[in-house]
């Protein structure tokens, strides 16, 4: 029986160690010694003062010899040196600059590598890839190519890779705070241990399988199963139950501007961008496709829409762009309902409802207006249109909040009053859907994160419903766990579960 439990949680990863790698430890290493020297311009494209140019892989020492050794001599290893760049074919002059040497496994690929520090000049760079390609056995590198061979060495996880991709990419503060914190392994080191717990779970389940009648194995051990699955399956249903923080903040959070025509959203958008993105004119209907930007609120990113005037029209171009409106509502993280002052009611003690009104048909298109009101902020705007008087009578009847009406603003995107507020408003709901990336436990940032972890949930699910009526298929629940965790950390194999069988219970001694 344990060989045929063995045999099926090693299939799945059969393909993966078909690839060229060889699990030992939970750490991959490929065979760089058939691998391929790879090199390329590390440091962004364009004129700069410094390019870096990467060499990976078995030949990296020759190719560095070969351009900036004299006497074909190495620096010492992780030391910058000043020295001539040749060209090998011609012994022409490329440039001058720092050459670095990195010994593998003590490099960021985990092979010998090299570093050349030259100038940024277009023709600089081309010379010196030019003449690392004239080289036997080197080839440029593919998209990525340096960060896949440090994940096949080991040097970094799955979530550590996307961790180093949301770095380089990340626009924000908050953004690359969150990238630096997956980078250090922190969301790793949290699947990881996981992980870890369940495949003491899984062994101790196949121990008991196949040596219980044998009397080898104590009863009380799947009790210890029970409470740790248990105790897995409520930590893992807490991470998912996020409200996507991590998510948004890595792609950014969505917010649309609705309303009806002619009540400034236009404007609004223009206010906050500080530039003119989109047309503002008197005349109704004027935008009826959706205009996007994306924008920095206080260190958070969030990508910013201008929709068409919700209102029945018979211009079936206008319908249309009602239509993408009211769709872009329905997706957005958060609304921002804009809503012209002047047309509220003379009597401010009517306003409360007449905002609800109006925000169930900006919001639900005559659903339940209390849905959704969650994620929005009502922008009342044109208030220079007010006397003083009018506004303070205003801001009376809506102060405290009345209930059923979410955060309400008073502005005018004219004069610029009340913008101020408005996006402190702004910025703390922002900040309250993406979360402080700094502290608690690290957020999911990718959706397939949240599906393999709803996927481990529904395999300690199985778990608990096969526990007490078939041993074997509960611990293919635990099986399926264990491999949808490792899917997302790319570490996981057969050799952890023996590790532990003969650790624990020391079988056969």
């Amino acid at each position: 029986m344990f060989k045929i439990m063995l045999g099926a949680l090693w299939r799945p990863w059969e393909s993966f160690i078909a690839k060229g790698l060889r699990s030992r430890g939970g750490r991959y290493l490929s065979a760089m010694g058939d691998a391929d020297t790879i090199f390329a311009l590390s440091s962004g494209h364009g004129r700069c003062g410094v390019a870096v140019i990467r060499v990976s892989g078995p030949s990296s020492s020759s190719a560095l010899c070969s351009l900036a050794g004299p006497n074909r001599r190495l620096p010492a290893p992780r030391t910058a040196v000043l020295r001539d760049l040749t060209d090998p074919r011609t012994r022409e002059l490329l440039d001058r600059g720092l050459v670095l040497w990195f010994p593998g496994p003590h490099s960021f690929t985990g092979e010998d590598s090299a570093e050349l520090h030259v100038h940024g000049g277009p023709a600089v760079i081309s010379g010196v890839l030019q003449a690392l390609g004239s080289l036997p056995g080197l080839r440029p590198a593919e998209a990525g190519e340096f960060t896949r061979r440090a994940f096949h060495a080991g040097k970094l996880d799955l979530t550590e890779v996307e961790g180093l991709g949301d770095l380089i990419h990340a626009e924000t503060e908050a953004q690359r705070r969150q990238a630096l914190r997956q980078m250090a392994g922190e969301l790793g080191r949290l699947y990881q241990t996981w992980s870890q717990e369940l495949v003491r779970c899984l062994a101790h389940t196949e121990a008991f399988i196949d040596f219980s009648e044998e009397e080898m194995i104590d009863g009380g051990v799947l009790n210890e199963v029970d409470e740790c699955v248990a105790r897995l399956e409520s930590e893992i249903a807490r991470h998912l139950r996020d409200g996507r923080r991590g998510e948004r903040l890595r792609g950014g959070v969505h917010v649309v501007i609705a309303g009806e025509t002619n009540a400034g959203k236009s404007s609004l958008l223009n206010a906050l961008c500080q530039r003119p993105v989109a047309i503002v004119s008197p005349v109704p209907g004027t935008t009826r496709d959706i205009v996007e930007t994306p924008l920095d609120i206080g260190g958070f990113p969030i990508l910013l829409s201008d929709t068409a005037g919700l209102r029945d029209t018979p211009d079936s171009v206008e319908r249309e762009g009602v239509r993408r409106a009211r769709e872009r509502v329905e997706q957005a993280d958060l609304t921002l309902a804009v809503l012209d002052v002047t047309e509220l009611p003379r009597d401010t003690r009517s306003s409360p409802s007449f905002l609800t009104g109006y925000l169930r048909d900006v919001l639900n298109a005559g659903q339940d207006p209390g849905s959704g009101l969650g994620r929005c902020l009502l922008v009342l705007n044109k208030t220079d249109l007010l006397t003083g008087e009018q506004v303070d009578g205003l801001r009376g009847v809506l102060s405290p909040r009345p209930e059923g009406l979410p955060p309400v603003c008073l502005l005018s995107c004219r004069t610029g009053d009340g913008l101020g507020d408005f996006l402190g408003v702004l910025q703390e709901q922002v900040e309250t859907m993406c979360g402080n990336p700094l502290a608690g436990a690290p957020s999911l940032t990718q959706a397939r994160h949240r599906s393999h972890l709803q996927q481990c949930c529904q395999g300690l699910a199985q778990y608990r419903w096969y526990r007490e009526r078939d041993l074997a298929l509960a611990a293919e629940g635990l099986r399926l766990a264990l491999t949808s965790l490792g899917r997302i950390t790319g570490r996981v194999g057969a050799e952890e579960i023996l590790d532990v069988i003969f650790r624990d219970f020391c079988i056969g001694k």
